[in-house]
Order: structure tokens, then C-alpha cells, then sequence
């Protein structure tokens, strides 16, 4: 059975020459970063930024994270960032791929978990808030699951 998407962010970047090793290609340690640049973008587009998640009451600690490398990405070149909300109810999870903005061509696959905890106590949280499952619905690609009648 295919993953539901909640819905769907983009963004593009430029491999900045800081960011690429002896071999001119992107260090597997910074593609961590794009995925932080693409959720930070995500979560502004739906105002609910991590500066909003702390107003709420709530952190959201990465708790998972998975990375496929494809191919290298390289000094200069054009990246898109696509984002995917898998998850939004017990945790937020994103699946992303990350290609060559001109071709489309496949560099990286990735996966996030961050899970909820509430600033006042520590205690993690089973559910997410109701303030963050609005945000998401209210996002213009948001699609809710299908369900049976």
C-alpha cells in the first residue's frame, strides 16, 4: 500500500564551495543540512516555525534520520529540496528526495522523525498538538488520508 502525503514543500539551493571536500564533491555531513534548510522552509510556509512550537509549550527533537546517497552533488550545482509530510499525528515525519534542479535527476533520499516533548516537563508526547495539526491542514498542497466509509 503506497504512504499517504499530508502534503508537499520545495526548495532550491546552490552547493555553496564550503560545503564540498577535496574530491569537489558535497561532504555526506552537509546534506543534513539541506534537509534542516528544506523542514525550516516547510514549517515557515505554515507558520508554525520552531520559534512557534516553543511559544506552544513543545520542542520537536530529531529522533530518526535516514539517508540514501545516489549520486554526489557538486560545487555550484543547482538542488531541489522536495519534501514530503508523511506523518503528522503521533510525530512528524518527512520523506525527502533531493535531485538536480535542471534535471530532475535522483542525488539523495532521506527520512526524518521528530517526535514531541513538552517544554514544562520533558515528557514526550504520544500525540501532537491540535495547534500543529491545524498548521499542516492548512498548508495549500494539504490532502487528508482516505478513510473508509
Amino acid at each position: 500500500m503506497a504512504k499517504h502525503i499530508y502534503c508537499r514543500h520545495s526548495i532550491e539551493l546552490e552547493v555553496p564551495f564550503f560545503d564540498v571536500d577535496a574530491m569537489s564533491i558535497v561532504w555526506h555531513g552537509h546534506y543534513v543540512k539541506y534537509l534542516e534548510v528544506a523542514r525550516c522552509a516547510f514549517l515557515s510556509a505554515i507558520g508554525y516555525d520552531y520559534m512557534v512550537m516553543k511559544e506552544a509549550g513543545y520542542v520537536w527533537p530529531v529522533v530518526q534520520m535516514q539517508l540514501k546517497y545516489v549520486q554526489p552533488a557538486r560545487f555550484g550545482q543547482r538542488i531541489r529540496v522536495d519534501v514530503a509530510v508523511v506523518e503528522i499525528d503521533s510525530c512528524l515525519r518527512l520523506d525527502y528526495t533531493i535531485a538536480d534542479a535542471a534535471s530532475g535527476a535522483k542525488l539523495t533520499r532521506a527520512t526524518t522523525t521528530q517526535a514531541v516533548v513538552r517544554l514544562a516537563d520533558g515528557e514526550m508526547q504520544y500525540h501532537t498538538p491540535p495547534c500543529w495539526q491545524e498548521a499542516v491542514r492548512r498548508h495549500e498542497t494539504f490532502r487528508q488520508p482516505y478513510t473508509n466509509p
